[in-house]
C-alpha cells in the first residue's frame, strides 16, 4: 500500500484528484487505526501517508462486496472514506482525465 499512497499523495500535491479503490483485505484500510506500519527501511510510515492522503483530498472508494465479506460496520469508516462499488467507481472516473494504477 506504500506504493499506492505515495503515487496518490504525489498527484494530490499536483493540484491533482485522487482516489484508492479498495477491495480484499485493503477495504481495512477505512478503518481507524489500520493504516499503519512502515513497508521498509527508508520507507515513509504509512500512518504519514494517509493522512497526506486525507489531508490532501483523496478518498478511498471501499468495496461493498469485501465490506461485507469481512463484516466491518462502513458507519465506523474514517471520514475519507465511503462504499463504492464498480459502477461508483466508474461514475468517480467520468469526465475526468484520469490515470489509473493496479497495486
Amino acid at each position: 500500500m506504500t506504493v499506492a499512497f505515495l503515487v496518490a499523495v504525489a498527484a494530490l500535491d499536483r493540484g491533482q484528484q485522487a482516489a484508492i479503490w479498495c477491495t480484499k483485505d485493503a477495504v481495512r484500510l477505512a478503518v481507524p487505526g489500520h493504516a499503519e506500519g512502515t513497508a521498509c527501511d527508508g520507507c515513509p510510515p504509512l500512518e504519514r501517508l494517509f493522512a497526506q492522503f486525507a489531508d490532501g483530498g483523496g478518498e478511498l472508494l471501499v468495496c461493498p462486496i469485501c465490506v461485507t465479506a469481512r463484516g466491518l460496520d462502513a458507519e465506523a469508516f474514517v471520514p475519507n472514506a465511503r462504499l463504492s462499488g464498480a459502477t461508483p467507481l466508474h461514475e468517480w472516473l467520468d469526465g475526468r482525465d484520469a490515470s489509473i494504477f493496479s497495486y
